[in-house]
């Protein structure tokens, strides 16, 4: 079994986070850090460490993940104009805790998602 991470912690209520959601399969809460007026992290609350570690047995988690980032979306009033959701993967990608997490932002443009060199 994988370790504990911080955000399994987030999810057992072990430590204080401002929870919008949660259920038997996932928790989404306020990122500490936002890059958005909206940043809304999303976890299973089973530890996936990356998306590496993904099985077959994932997937209703995962696709109810989308389902939840969409009412969330809804409830935070960004729908319309629109939001990203992004999941790091990796060394790489900047994946700083390795339990899968998506994160919703939005409340404003968001510009390209990457640089392009010039």
């Amino acid at each position: 079994m994988p370790e504990d991470t911080l955000f399994s912690k987030i999810v057992r209520r072990e430590l204080p986070a401002d929870i919008v959601f949660q259920d038997d399969q996932v928790t989404a809460f306020r990122d500490i850090n936002p890059q958005a007026p909206t940043h809304i992290l999303i976890v299973p609350n089973k530890i996936i460490p990356t998306v590496n570690d993904v099985t077959r047995e994932d997937e209703a988690t995962l696709g109810h993940l989308f389902i939840v980032a969409h009412q969330i979306a809804k409830s935070e009033g960004i729908d319309t104009d629109g939001y990203r959701l992004l999941i790091n993967c990796g060394q790489h990608a900047n994946q700083e805790v390795f339990h899968l997490h998506m994160h919703l932002l939005g409340g404003r443009p968001l510009g390209p998602m990457l640089k392009l060199p010039s």
